[in-house]
Parts: structure tokens; sequence; C-alpha cells
């Protein structure tokens, strides 16, 4: 039996045709494409897209799966695939898979069309569904929750790279019980991009930024206050910044640049870590340049995040610093914390010895400075 066309959510469904093979070519040469979809041969030539159309797309229908052209419902051209395949038939369980072609993004095609195809599968039988991401592949991460599935954690060293070695693929997961619509995310987005009083601007931190996180990360004094007080390797904070849209995607954390509004110029960091949002608590971290301090710039930033967290639905916020760091105390008591504590030998330090933190805490209920 031929599978039949869907039609929904304004998107199109359907067979690869021998007529699509110049866009499927042209898609899958992409160089996102060819960055993110590691599995797919390279060079992709017209030969490789006619073996797919003619024998590798009806191959995998034999095979259980499924796999279709995203097409636009109104020309009918091709704007990438999707498909379903590594069934585990006795876990009723498939997974999910998609690419889109550079003139059929930003329209929300691949989301309607994993919406789609995932909930045709559900109510076919399948009990669930999974999708892996790259951990860098911010895009097919909202995807899956604009789809309805929800992070499940990292695969280690599940990804094979086209040069042989390995990498890590982030898990996502639909099931057939699970709420329709799109998954509710613990950290949105940030109203148009970006926090700002006027005076500090804060957004969040990407691969650009890796320059401006290792002079800060490295400075004498932020590296006294790490934990552990070591500098980060620029390879650590080039990773930290490629990842920082994943892990507020996955609701992990909120990694911020500070910027001065006046200027644009980089002023410092600030993280917001959920670290516990079974009780809606998070602790804030944060540090400045050494051009940046003395202005009250930190204190604005605190007081930005703090807001934005208790907007979102966070109950309390809690940070450490170390006893003699009476510079982050004073920022911290500025925007309304609390000292809480001391907790004693919390913190590594050099040589295996330990150090004390002091424990401050702001509530949504407290009053606010800032």
């Amino acid at each position: 039996m031929i599978p039949e066309p869907i039609e929904a959510d304004g998107v199109r469904l359907r067979l690869f045709r021998p007529d699509d093979l110049a866009d499927v070519v042209a898609g899958c040469t992409d160089p996102l494409i060819r960055r993110f979809m590691t599995g797919f041969p390279d060079p992709y030539t017209e030969r490789t897209a006619h073996w797919w159309i003619t024998e590798g797309a009806p191959a995998a229908w034999a095979g259980g799966g499924v796999a279709y052209a995203i097409a636009d419902p109104a020309t009918d051209r091709v704007l990438g695939g999707i498909g379903l395949g590594n069934p585990l038939p006795e876990r009723r369980q498939l997974e999910l898979g998609y690419w889109l072609a550079p003139w059929g993004r930003g329209r929300g095609v691949a989301t309607a069309a994993a919406r789609v195809l995932a909930a045709r599968a559900l109510a076919a039988g399948t009990a669930r569904l999974e999708l892996l991401t790259a951990p860098d592949n911010g895009a097919s991460q909202r995807v899956a929750l604009g789809a309805g599935f929800r992070h499940e954690g990292v695969r280690r060293a599940a990804g094979t790279a086209r040069d042989g070695g390995r990498y890590d693929l982030i898990a996502w997961a639909r099931l057939a019980d699970d709420p329709p619509g799109p998954t509710p995310r613990l950290l949105p987005d940030l109203p148009d991009g970006r926090l700002t009083d006027g005076v500090v601007t804060l957004r969040r931190v990407g691969p650009a930024d890796t320059d401006t996180l290792h002079r800060l990360h490295t400075l004498p004094e932020v590296v006294a206050n790490r934990v552990p007080p070591v500098p980060p390797s620029r390879a650590a904070l080039a990773r930290r910044c490629d990842l920082a849209e994943s892990r507020w995607l996955s609701g992990a954390s909120a990694d911020f640049l500070v910027l001065d509004a006046a200027t644009g110029a980089p002023a410092g960091g600030c993280m917001l870590v959920y670290d516990e949002p079974g009780t809606g608590q998070g602790m804030v971290g944060y540090s400045m340049l050494p051009e940046a301090r003395g202005r009250g710039l930190a204190t604005r930033a605190v007081a930005l995040v703090a807001d934005w967290a208790f907007g979102i639905g966070l109950a309390r916020l809690w940070a450490g610093t170390r006893p003699e760091n009476v510079g982050s105390q004073r920022v911290l008591e500025k925007v309304g914390f609390r000292r809480e504590g001391l907790l004693r030998g919390r913190l590594p330090d050099v040589d295996g010895a330990r150090v004390d933190s002091l424990l401050y805490g702001l509530l949504a209920t407290d009053p606010r400075h800032g």
C-alpha cells in the first residue's frame, strides 16, 4: 500500500519523487545539514539523492519506518525530510528525525511536521518516540520542545562524527499519554532577547563570547572565587558558550553576558542555575570585568536576574561567597539578599583543603533594593 500524503498544521508530508532530486541535493549539501546530520553521505551528490529517492526511502517504509518529504502546501516544493526509524517493536518505540533546507527555515515548518508525524505515530499505537539532537544544535532542540518532546538527559558518546570521533547526544522523548502542545519550559526565552534597566543589559551567552569569558574567568581575583579555584581552559569556556542555549532550553541554567547598555561593551557575566526545580530554588553567580567595577553594574545585573527569575515562577534564590569576598556580599545585600549562615568547609580549595562559604538567600516575597 502506498502511504497517503498528510496535510495538517500548515505542512504537507508526502513521498519523495524523482523531480525532488535537485532540491534534495541542495538541502543536504547545506553547511548546517552537513554539520549536524553526520549520518548523511559526504559528499552528497545527485547519485546519492537518486539512491535515497528510489531505494533508501522505500526501504525505510519496508523496514517498519517512515520517510516523508516535507513539502510546501502551496507549491509542493521540498522543504526537507522527516521520518521514523530504529523501530523497537517489543517496546513500541520509534525514533523521529528531520532535516530542513535553508529555504524552509524560520517558518515553524520542522516543528509542525514533527508535531503532526508524532501525533500520527502515537495514535497508531506507538508508545514512545525518541528524538536525539547534538548538544549545540539549539534549533533542533527548539523543534523537539515545540513538538511536545521532553528533555531526558545526555547519551554520552552516542553520536559518531565524520572523522570517526564520538560526541554526546541529548535525548528527548514523547509518550502516548503526554499532553498535546509544546513542552512547557522551566526557563523561557528573554523578552526581546534581553533584560535591561537602561544602564546594564543582559543577554544569553553564545559561541561568539568565548574570548570575553576567557578573559573574565582567568582574572586572578575571579579564579580565587571559582569552585575549585583553578582557571578554566579556553576550550572549556568555548564549550560552555556552545552549550549555553542547550542548557537554557533544558532548564538547567541561564547564562548571561552583562553589557554596558550605553556602549554595548562587555561588563561581566551572571548565571542562574536552576538547581532545585522541585522546590522552585535557583542559584545566582556573577563576576565583573575590572573596567566595570565600582559602578553598581553587578548589583543591577543581579537585580535584573532576580526579578526575571521570580517572574517566571522561582520562589527562592541563593548565593554563596567566601567569607573574605566582601564586595560580593555587598552586591547581594544591596539587591535584598539576607545572610542565612556559614557553611563550614563547603568548598574545595587548592591542595585538597576545604574553605567556608557564607550563604545568602532571597525569597520572591522579600523586599528588594537594587
